[in-house]
């Protein structure tokens, strides 16, 4: 006859063993099939409770609206997407609140100061400079954000490919983006400017052809370390093909570093267009844009035409801004969310 004293002990012991292997004791004593109480078990002791931790976080995709809870206590960057915002309403519904000419020429109203009809006055050519910075802003930020969406997609594609063969592809492909990365950018671009008529689509794919380089680099560097995970390797075990691998696993989550790099794309490409319209190698009449605008004011700045050339200037820093703001925004919200 066993003493009560002694069940008790047995019990506190087996409750204690229970509690640290993390068991209900209701669930040790259920009747369950025998097959399905050993597989999370053996489960467990295959993966371990930090790999099944990895693995937990790494299959959590870009959340659009954790990051925008996110942002919420980044002050930077919600300045920067507000101005970002104003640019764009400014450009885009601007024509609607303020409609000008910027095709007829109309010299008899040329260079005239900022007055009634004109809040910031006239360009040499007779042009409402107000409606002329609204309709540059359009172009330029249409440019910038279809080279963006280009060069990411170009180099998304081309760095997930280079990352998943590995091996002497990935070092073959590596080395023809180094090659292309010593060539002076903005030399090449100048020149198929020059050679062929420019317009915003050519423009924008000139630009895109070339800056698609930093993002197949930087894509490489995230699938490189997620083609490791559990998830991708049991992918692989199942039978999917790279094409699934990539479109399915691999670009959706390195889809955070993605989207902050077109951010900065769209900068970087309204910055390539300013400059090639202050050379003269931009788009032609009728279509404006911020550079030539800056390159026309820039000939009468010792004439004291301050709305010339302050007004387009402050539009390409504001804009540049913005997108620099918002992208480290981006970039801190992402990371946030994948520690």
């Amino acid at each position: 006859m066993t003493s009560p004293h002694v069940d008790a002990g047995e019990a506190t012991g087996t409750e204690d063993a229970l509690a640290r292997s993390g068991t209900d004791p209701a669930e040790a004593t259920d009747p369950a099939d025998p097959a399905e109480a050993t597989e999370p078990a053996e489960a467990a002791e295959a993966t371990g409770p930090s790999e099944a931790t990895k693995v937990t976080t790494v299959r959590k995709r870009f959340s659009p609206l954790s990051v925008l809870r996110t942002l919420r206590h980044h002050p930077l960057g919600l300045a920067g997407g507000l101005l970002l915002t104003l640019v764009v309403a400014f450009c885009f519904l601007g024509p609607l609140v303020h409609p000008t000419n910027q095709t007829d020429v109309d010299l008899l109203n040329a260079s005239l100061p900022p007055g009634p009809g004109h809040p910031l006055g006239t360009d040499p050519n007779g042009f409402d400079v107000l409606g002329r910075l609204m309709a540059g802003g359009k172009v330029s930020l249409q440019i910038g954000l279809l080279a963006a969406l280009f060069a990411t997609t170009l180099g998304t594609v081309y760095g997930a490919v280079a990352a998943l063969a590995g091996g002497m592809l990935d070092g073959f492909l590596m080395r023809v983006v180094d090659i292309l990365l010593s060539v002076p950018f903005l030399f090449f671009v100048l020149i198929l400017s020059a050679r062929f008529h420019a317009n915003a689509v050519t423009l924008a794919l000139v630009i895109g052809g070339f800056s698609w380089l930093v993002s197949a680099r930087l894509v490489r560097g995230e699938v490189l370390t997620l083609r490791v995970r559990e998830f991708v390797l049991a992918a692989r075990v199942m039978g999917a093909s790279r094409r699934r691998l990539i479109l399915t696993h691999l670009i959706p989550n390195a889809l955070g570093v993605i989207i902050v790099n077109i951010t900065f794309q769209v900068a970087d490409a309204v910055l390539v267009v300013a400059a090639l319209g202050f050379l003269g190698f931009g788009l032609t009449y009728p279509t404006a844009d911020w550079g030539s605008q800056l390159a026309s004011g820039a000939t009468y700045i010792s004439a004291d035409h301050w709305w010339l050339i302050y007004p387009v200037g402050g539009c390409i820093i504001l804009t540049v801004l913005a997108l620099n703001l918002l992208a480290d925004a981006l970039r801190d919200a992402v990371g946030r969310r994948a520690d």
